[in-house]
């Protein structure tokens, strides 16, 4: 009985939720008739949304309204992630569902979900300025709302080009310009430092026809730049020229060599002293980018990386299957002299020559050498396939790491067989012998030692690159303090 109770109630719950899916306001109420608490036992349900949520996300404003009449505490309840109907309604935009939300309960304005938003957040990020107006005419104070990121509803605005929302947000908050003109928490950047590096140039010129921002326009962010000097640090195209000449009309400077100095009292025009500095610094600036870390350099060589490990772990593995100068037939016993000592040496058949040739030593660094590469590039082969996240800076460096290792030990080895295969010849110039071997070989290992120290001091540079931006960060950061 119990059993056949709890099954009619299921199927009366999954029809509420068809219903809510197709706006059936006929099968709400029907089923409200059979059974008065339906209602009151959504919050009993496995579903992670209510009958509210799945009928306000659709647009049922008629369903929703009845919802709300029959259980106004629906306008409060959250889903798995935390959001309450306003949420949902006001990301889709629907004003007419958000009035109705807002007469059940305003306060949810101010609930915010798992992300730290409040539903003005997605309001804002979609562009919603009637359902903006509306939200911010119910609770004013839910513009002073800051997430975790540390991001205010008007970096927001910014983050997501709203232009037309940002004018009702800086309209309806006109005269205060600690707000205004407030910085984020990641880079310490006000709007109009986020607005110049994200290139927005019709909200540049609009922040700058507001008087309590264009009062503040010289403010430095973290770094110590003002809105103009993290221009300059942005790529280079047609519209840095435009910003900057909108942000220097509205005398916006340049205030980066003068934070430790105190301000002269006459103003000198800052173009002319300028230029020297630009120009002297011009190709090492060019030099440094060019030198810079790319986050889709192994993008775009993912294929190519693969293809040369695979090739090198293949050429590497080959001497060792099929060892250089071959391997002994039969069975063989011999001995040399060496510093007046007699070496003996018993080779089998199926092991390789040069290990029991008197210089055994060279061939056994060559092996060395030759596995060093194969280990190098067999892990560079394994890293690329398991599915590590390899766009981090250390996985890049680990990978440049395990490259570099690969080709100087096969540069090594090759050089170790040259001077092992090559036969001892001898040419005469100027009453001197020249040993062919050592020419060739000290050419090719001059090459290879020139082009690792190449590598090492451009790694050296971006070190020391790194470096002195970080020391210089933390230096003005203990300044502000």
């Amino acid at each position: 009985m119990e059993i056949g109770i709890r099954h009619e109630e299921d199927d009366m719950m999954s029809e509420l939720y068809d219903a809510s899916m197709n706006g059936c306001t006929t099968t709400l109420d029907r089923l409200i008739h059979n059974d008065p608490l339906l209602l009151n036992r959504i919050p009993l349900t496995p579903f992670s949304e209510t009958p509210l949520h799945i009928s306000v996300l659709a647009g049922h404003l008629d369903f929703s309204r009845t919802l709300l009449l029959k259980k106004p505490q629906l306008a409060v309840e959250l889903d798995s992630h935390g959001r309450c109907p306003l949420h949902l309604a006001s990301a889709e935009g629907h004003i007419e569902i958000v009035q109705t939300l807002l007469q059940a309960n305003n306060n949810a304005c101010l609930i915010r979900d798992q992300d730290d938003r409040i539903p003005l957040h997605y309001a804002v990020m979609r562009g919603r300025v009637d359902v903006v107006r509306e939200l911010i005419i119910a609770q004013p104070d839910s513009t002073r709302v800051v997430p975790d990121g540390g991001e205010s509803i008007l970096h927001v605005c910014v983050k997501y080009n709203q232009l037309e929302v940002l004018k009702l947000l800086v309209e309806s908050m006109s005269d205060e310009g600690d707000f205004l003109n407030s910085k984020d928490s990641e880079g310490g950047n006000t709007i109009l430092h986020l607005a110049v590096m994200l290139k927005q140039i019709k909200t540049v010129k609009y922040l700058l026809s507001v008087s309590k921002v264009k009062e503040r326009a010289n403010t430095s962010n973290e770094m110590g730049f003002t809105a103009i000097e993290a221009l300059d640090h942005c790529p280079k195209d047609l519209k840095n020229v435009i910003i900057q000449n909108i942000l220097m009309d509205a005398g916006v400077k340049r205030e980066k060599n003068q934070i430790n100095l105190p301000r002269p009292s006459v103003v000198v025009d800052h173009h002319e002293p300028a230029k020297p500095i630009r120009s002297s610094k011009k190709w090492w600036t060019k030099w440094l980018e060019y030198l810079s870390y790319r986050g889709d350099w192994l993008e775009e060589m993912r294929g190519t990386l693969m293809l040369v490990a695979t090739v090198i772990t293949t050429i590497t593995f080959q001497p060792i299957v099929n060892p250089i100068g071959g391997v002994w037939q039969t069975d063989q016993n011999f001995s040399f002299e060496r510093h007046g000592q007699m070496h003996k040496f018993e080779c089998r058949a199926g092991t390789s020559v040069f290990a029991c040739n008197k210089d055994h030593s060279v061939y056994f660094t060559f092996l060395i050498c030759n596995t060093a590469s194969f280990t190098a590039s067999w892990c560079v082969i394994f890293l690329m396939i398991s599915g590590f996240p390899l766009r981090t800076k250390v996985c890049m460096g680990v990978l440049t790491l395990l490259m570099c290792t690969t080709l100087i030990f096969l540069a090594f080895a090759y050089i170790i067989a040259f001077v092992m295969l090559l036969p001892y010849k001898n040419i005469w110039y100027d009453n001197t012998v020249l040993d062919m071997e050592f020419i060739i070989s000290g050419c090719v290992q001059i090459s290879l030692v020139a082009v690792i120290c190449m590598v090492i001091l451009i790694h050296t540079i971006r070190f020391l690159a790194w470096l002195v931006a970080k020391t210089r960060k933390f230096i003005l950061y203990m300044q502000r303090r």
